[in-house]
């Protein structure tokens, strides 16, 4: 059970010592996708949901979020987080809100799990903001798209 970092020599779940790892510069992107109608979606674009502006909201709720991703995740460890951004990109014909959250830090430890937090969080709140008008929103997809920092990089292909 060596190869596996999270587990103590009994099989425990333990949180990673990173003590003695180096402090370097992480940096992590997560997306996801929001599918809804495409009358949801221009709602979405002008402005008209019942609960107000959704994009603005998700992307504070995605900040907020990647915050508090130490006391979501049990294992995680508690970052200062150097930025936070979600940006969102709407396709109205298509009925999809494309969300994506990047995080950053100088830590031991990397930010994904912050970015898919950041990102999950803000899909969330997409749906929150919209199911006034429609219930059948689907988060369609939660992705790492890459990440660097530490022993290695990684991007999805």
């Amino acid at each position: 059970m060596s190869d596996l970092t999270h587990l103590d020599e009994q099989g425990r779940a333990r949180m990673v010592d990173v003590a003695g790892k180096p402090a370097t510069e992480r940096r992590a992107v997560a997306r996801a996708l929001v599918r809804m109608h495409p009358e949801t979606a221009a709602a979405v674009v002008a402005g008209d949901a019942p609960k107000g502006d959704v994009l603005g909201t998700a992307r504070i709720a995605g900040i907020q979020a990647a915050k508090r991703t130490a006391d979501l995740i049990p294992l995680c460890h508690p970052l200062a987080l150097a930025f936070v951004g979600v940006e969102a990109h709407v396709d109205v014909a298509a009925g999809v809100v494309a969300l994506t959250a990047e995080a950053r830090t100088t830590a031991p430890t990397g930010v994904e799990m912050e970015a898919l937090t950041a990102v999950a969080v803000a899909a969330l709140t997409v749906y929150d903001m919209v199911k006034g008008l429609e219930r059948g929103v689907e988060i369609a997809e939660l992705v790492l798209l890459e990440k660097s920092g530490g022993r290695s990089d990684w991007r999805r292909d």
